[in-house]
This record gives structure tokens, C-alpha cells and sequence, in this order.
């Protein structure tokens, strides 16, 4: 048979990949994933590095010796979901197969998966974030608000190092409504995998528009029915999120896309196309204390 499934699956596979890096908004927290230690199932590990200050020189004895520690912290993932779909195969012959199926991962990941990822990993950022505040947004005093959190990480992480915001898209536009924005903001550019976007930015910081309906401090995470998520019962609005951008860790797996010829379906005369994911974010313990989240109160 011409149509070899396992390879239209691996092409599916490493396509959806890249449509989460570049298609979500917090798709540049991939790219700090390349510290990460993983092979397969659960678990990852990452470095941890820790070093001693310096002492003093003495002329007869000469340097105080010093002791590097190089350790490896390991984390699970806790997001492992997945659904099948089914295309009859009266409705989808071979010959269009390859395009029916495309389309329909496309519009899933497009979307239910990049919200309920993005929606995931800001609400588990804004969770563990060290500095949390409380603000009401309004144009009169939303810009020293937003730049003095800013300035509160610049502090500890100094000026070279590069940071981002995520801010609510109602948030953001509140911003743009303040009368001395004009003043601080411009346009440049931001690479997220191989795409370049263009964004504002405060101050040299990029700020990053979220829909609201991703920026919440809790989902539920739904296993049956129609599945997706929901906002917790105590959830509350997240108004922006600031972060050294090499902070938080993405992880995102599509472990395995199989797709099932007709021939080889045993429950029914389709195409099945079965997904599953496994991803989580990860924010190191010697970086909690330098991102801060700012709640509507």
C-alpha cells in the first residue's frame, strides 16, 4: 500500500510541535527547555548550579578554596492529555486523507490545545511567582503601577538581562488609554521560533497581549465529555505577569500521533486519529523570587 500512515504520523507529529511554538503566546517559554534532561515518560530533570562567594586573598597562603555544586532537581508532568478522532472512511478516501487529517489537527491544536496550554502555564507561573500584588487596573496610574513592578525585578536581576510581560488583553488596552504611554513605548521585534512577531515595548521590556479567558489564577482541566477547561471557582483575573524571559520552562511532548487506516480499524469502518501531549511549565526555585503577578483585587 502507497499510503504509509506511520510516516504521515511522524510529519503530523513534528508539524503540530512547531505550530505550538510559534502559535502560542507562550511559546518563547520553550525555547529555555533546552537545559532539560528528558527520556521519556513523566519526568525531567534540570540543572542546578550553586557556587560560593568570594573571600579574601591571602599573600602567604594564597586563594580560599572554593566549592561548586552541580546538582540535577527532577520534576514530573502533570498534563497528559489526549483525544482520538474518527473520519469515516465513506466521507474521506485515500486520496484525501492526507488533507482531511491535516485540517482537523490543525483546528484542534489552533483551537483547544495552544488556549489550554497558554492557559495552563500562566496560571501555574502566576501560582508559584514569589511576588504577588493586587491591583485594580486604571488608565490614571496603570503605567507607574506596571513600571514600578517592572522596576522591582529590574532591581534583582539587572538591566542586562532580558525580561517579558504578559499582560490581559483588557489590561493591555487600559494601558495603551494611559496618557503618558506615547511617551515610553515602541514597536520592535520578537523571535518565537523561527517566526519574528513585533510588540510593544516599556521600557526595553516586550509586553506580550493574552486573552483574558488565559489569564486566570486556576483551571479545572476536564477528563471526559467535551473536555477542555474552565476556570476555577476561585480563580481570579490574572492583570499581567512579569518575568526574566529565561525564567520559566516549557516542556510540551506530542507523544505519539497514530493514525489508523481503515483496513486496520477494529471498531469501525474510519480513519482514527489518536493525539496525546504531555507537557507541563516549570519555574525554577532560585527563580520564584524575581517573577512577580499582578491580580485584579
Amino acid at each position: 500500500m502507497a499510503f504509509n500512515t506511520i510516516e504521515y504520523a511522524a510529519v503530523f507529529q513534528k508539524e503540530l510541535d512547531k505550530q505550538v511554538l510559534e502559535g502560542s503566546t507562550s511559546g518563547w517559554m520553550e525555547e529555555n527547555a533546552g537545559q532539560v534532561i528528558y527520556s521519556g515518560g513523566k519526568e525531567i530533570k534540570l540543572p542546578v548550579v550553586s557556587t560560593q562567594g568570594l573571600a579574601d586573598y591571602d599573600r602567604d597562603t594564597g586563594y580560599s578554596q572554593g566549592a561548586v555544586t552541580f546538582t540535577y532537581e527532577t520534576y514530573k508532568m502533570n498534563q497528559d492529555r489526549g483525544r482520538r478522532f474518527r473520519l469515516d472512511a465513506v466521507d474521506v478516501d485515500e486520496t484525501s486523507f492526507a488533507m482531511s487529517a491535516a485540517n482537523v489537527a490543525s483546528e484542534f491544536q489552533r483551537t483547544r490545545v495552544i488556549p489550554e496550554i497558554d492557559a495552563y502555564r500562566y496560571s501555574t507561573l502566576a501560582e508559584q511567582a514569589g511576588i504577588k500584588t493586587d491591583y485594580t487596573p486604571d488608565a490614571d496610574d496603570i503605567l507607574s503601577e506596571l513600571t514600578m513592578q517592572m522596576g522591582e525585578i529590574r532591581d534583582i536581576i539587572g538591566d542586562e538581562e532580558e525580561m517579558v510581560v504578559v499582560i490581559s488583553r483588557p489590561v493591555y488596552d487600559t494601558l495603551l488609554s494611559s496618557p503618558e504611554i506615547l511617551k515610553t513605548i515602541e514597536v520592535r521585534g520578537f523571535k518565537q521560533g523561527e517566526v519574528d512577531f513585533e510588540f510593544k515595548y516599556l521600557n526595553g521590556t516586550c509586553i506580550i497581549p493574552v486573552s483574558s479567558a488565559r489569564m486566570k489564577t486556576g483551571y479545572n482541566f476536564l477528563s471526559s465529555n467535551d473536555g477542555g477547561f474552565t476556570p476555577a471557582a476561585n480563580a481570579k483575573d490574572i492583570n499581567w505577569i512579569i518575568t526574566p524571559r529565561n525564567a520559566p520552562i516549557a516542556v510540551s511532548k506530542t507523544d505519539n500521533v497514530k493514525i489508523i487506516a481503515p483496513e486496520n480499524n477494529q471498531f469501525a469502518d474510519a480513519w482514527d486519529i489518536d493525539y496525546r501531549k504531555y507537557h507541563d511549565l516549570f519555574l525554577p526555585k532560585n527563580k520564584r523570587d524575581v517573577v512577580a503577578v499582578s491580580t485584579r483585587g
